[in-house]
Parts: structure tokens; C-alpha cells; sequence
């Protein structure tokens, strides 16, 4: 028999943490998630998104071991966002066993519908601005920053709950020695064009980096607003993102746009820091996982580029390849070999055609499933 039950105490809330290391532990591309980062994310007063919205954790048991994890989702601000009654499920994680699967899907999905959730969404851990997606195709390298993991099988054990595609997020691949420079050899007369249009282009000014912050805020709620599954974040949320990835920023690799003083496009790319916490045993920073942390940020040499927007009125104008291109151009003379563009809406032409264009390549494949409650 296959027990679920709710998280409710401190030693509870360390398996559901600590689930996935026991799972992965022989799989060597599973990135452990740092301890305090996670706890932090799933405590409410500890994470702004639970300033707004509801997330309830569950476990599954299988006579005493924990076999499987989920949490059910109740993203308020998204519904109020986007008119729906929207239910969500993330930080799913599973044995290669349809019945656990089966327990912890219904397990969720009946919680959220006690909330008035009409349709369950997911994996998404909380939102589609945070880890979200299942992978389907790439397991044959580790993540990158910030972005899923999970075994083959999840898919066909969630497609066996009811669950359907939604759409697919696309993760490219661009190598600094294989990319197209055209966009480094247009990016002096394309910046020259935008000079005269009055727009500059700029890496992040880290001594201002609150007013920095604040600005990058704005394009980033105004640029995605469209997108499928988007909501916008709040002022807490994205401080406390902003708080986190400055630990880990590279001024080089955060471009802005800005025009009389208002930015009106970004691109950020951040080193890929999982190179680093796959040597942290269990995400526990210490005894020694803290001086990995600390002393290897400087070996890195990937980077993910995780966003990039122009506000409407501004798109098509060459802004695009001028955050692209001087993000590439940044990276020339370092240790930074390549990276990732992701994620990608797989109906996002335009932006999936610029990446092929300076010959990124498609090689991972995430999904959102969605079914009715």
C-alpha cells in the first residue's frame, strides 16, 4: 500500500529535500539542489511567493521509505493574472512506479481542487519564472543553472495519470567557437544605429545595482506578459531573485538597453554554477561544501543565458542581436567556452530562428502537461 501524506514538521520537510539525493545517487548528471536554498524556498515567511499563494508538499511511503514527492501549488496571483483557476504541481519526484505516480498526482490534484482549481498544470516549482518543465530528450548531460533534471521515465509515468502535453520549452546549445560571428561583426553598426536612435547598450552597473534592479523589473514584467503561463512577479520575488543571482553575477554577461534613461530590453546570462554544486555532496554547504562553492566559482566555463527581452515598440530594431552578440563578444579572451540559451516556448519562432541563426543547437527538450480536475 501506498501511503501519501501532507509535510507538516522540520524532519519531514528534510526527506522531502533530501528525497531526490537518495534517488539520484548513482545517476552522475543529477545536480543536487543546495539545503538552505530549498528549505528556504518551501518555508512560508522564508520566500515571498508565499506572500500570495499556497503550496501545499506531500510524501509518498511506502511502509516506512519514502518513495515519491510533489507539491500542490495554488498560484493566486496567476489566476487573478490570467483570469483562470489554474491548479499547479512541482517538485515531483518518483521510483519508476505507476502507482506511486497514481497516489501522488491524485494526492494533489484533490488538495488543489478543494481550492477551487478547475485544471492541474506542472512541473513547476512555483511558477513558469522558476524551475519549471519536464525533461523529455538531453539526459545525457547535467543541467544547467536553474534548470530541471529528472530520469526518463517520469514521462511515461505522468502520461499514465491522465496528464497531456502542453507545450514544449526548447534549451539550445551555442559553443564560442562554432557561433556565428555575424552578429559580432554587425554589432558596431547596429550600436551605432541605435545611438542614433538614442538607445545605448550597457552592461548592469553593479555599484548601482538597486536601481538597477528595479528598472530590469519593469522590462521583465512588461516583455513576457504574452507568453504562455507567464505571471508577473512581484517587487519581493524578484528582489529576492535578484539578491541570489547577484551572489553568482557577471556583469559581462548582463546586458541592458536603455533609452533616456528607462531600460527598454535585458539579457542575462549567469555562469553555470551547476559545474560547481554537482560536487556538493547532498546540497549541504558544509563542512566542505562551501569552500567548493567559493573556490571553483572562478573554473567555470559555461553560461546559460536564462533571459532576454525588449519591450514592445523597441523589438525588431537590432536591440535582439545586440544583447546576444555582446554577450558573446564578452565572453572572448576567457574561460567561458559555450553555453545554453533556455528556455524557449516551442512556437517562439522568431527568437528559436535568432539562436539557429548564430548556429545554436536545439539539445534539450522540456514539458509542461496539463489535464482537467
Amino acid at each position: 500500500m501506498i501511503r501519501v501524506a501532507s509535510v507538516d514538521s522540520k524532519k519531514e520537510l528534510g526527506q522531502f529535500i533530501d528525497f531526490p539525493h537518495d534517488l539520484y545517487r548513482d545517476d552522475k548528471n543529477y545536480v543536487p539542489e543546495l539545503f538552505i536554498a530549498q528549505r528556504d524556498m518551501l518555508t512560508p515567511g522564508k520566500h515571498p511567493f508565499h506572500e500570495h499563494s499556497t503550496v501545499k508538499p506531500f510524501l509518498a511511503y511506502s511502509n516506512l521509505r519514502v518513495v515519491g514527492r510533489i507539491a500542490a501549488i495554488l498560484n493566486r496571483n496567476h489566476n487573478t493574472f490570467t483570469g483562470r483557476k489554474d491548479g499547479f504541481f512541482g517538485f515531483f519526484d518518483c521510483i519508476d512506479d505507476q502507482e506511486v505516480a497514481d497516489a501522488l498526482i491524485k494526492q494533489a490534484s484533490e488538495w488543489l481542487k478543494s481550492q477551487g482549481a478547475e485544471h492541474l498544470n506542472g512541473p513547476v516549482n512555483f511558477s513558469t519564472n522558476d524551475p519549471c518543465g519536464l525533461l523529455v530528450e538531453g539526459f545525457d548531460r547535467p543541467p544547467m543553472a536553474m534548470m530541471p533534471y529528472n530520469a526518463p521515465y517520469y514521462e511515461k509515468l505522468l502520461l499514465k495519470t491522465g496528464l497531456r502535453k502542453k507545450t514544449d520549452l526548447l534549451a539550445y546549445e551555442l559553443e564560442v567557437s562554432n557561433s556565428n560571428d555575424r552578429s559580432i561583426k554587425l554589432l558596431d553598426t547596429l550600436q551605432q544605429r541605435l545611438k542614433r536612435a538614442g538607445i545605448t547598450i550597457r552592461k548592469v552597473d553593479l555599484k548601482d545595482f538597486k536601481n538597477e534592479v528595479v528598472k530590469i523589473r519593469d522590462v521583465y514584467n512588461s516583455a513576457w506578459d504574452k507568453n504562455l503561463g507567464f505571471v508577473p512577479m512581484t517587487d519581493n520575488e524578484f528582489d529576492y531573485l535578484a539578491k541570489d543571482l547577484k551572489l553568482i553575477l557577471d556583469p559581462n554577461y548582463c546586458i541592458v538597453a536603455e533609452k533616456d534613461g528607462k531600460f527598454v530590453g535585458f539579457a542575462l546570462g549567469i555562469p553555470d554554477i551547476n559545474q560547481v554544486l554537482i560536487k556538493i555532496k547532498r546540497g549541504r554547504l558544509l563542512p566542505t561544501g562551501i569552500f567548493k562553492l567559493l573556490f571553483q566559482k572562478k573554473n567555470i566555463t559555461r553560461i546559460r543565458v536564462l533571459t532576454l527581452g525588449v519591450l514592445e515598440g523597441y523589438r525588431k530594431m537590432g536591440i535582439e542581436a545586440c544583447l546576444y552578440g555582446t554577450i558573446i563578444k564578452n565572453t572572448y579572451g576567457t574561460k567561458i567556452t559555450g553555453g545554453e540559451c533556455s528556455w524557449m516556448l516551442e512556437d517562439n519562432y522568431l527568437m528559436n530562428h535568432a539562436i539557429e541563426q548564430i548556429n545554436g543547437t536545439l539539445y534539450k527538450r522540456y514539458r509542461l502537461y496539463e489535464k482537467e480536475l
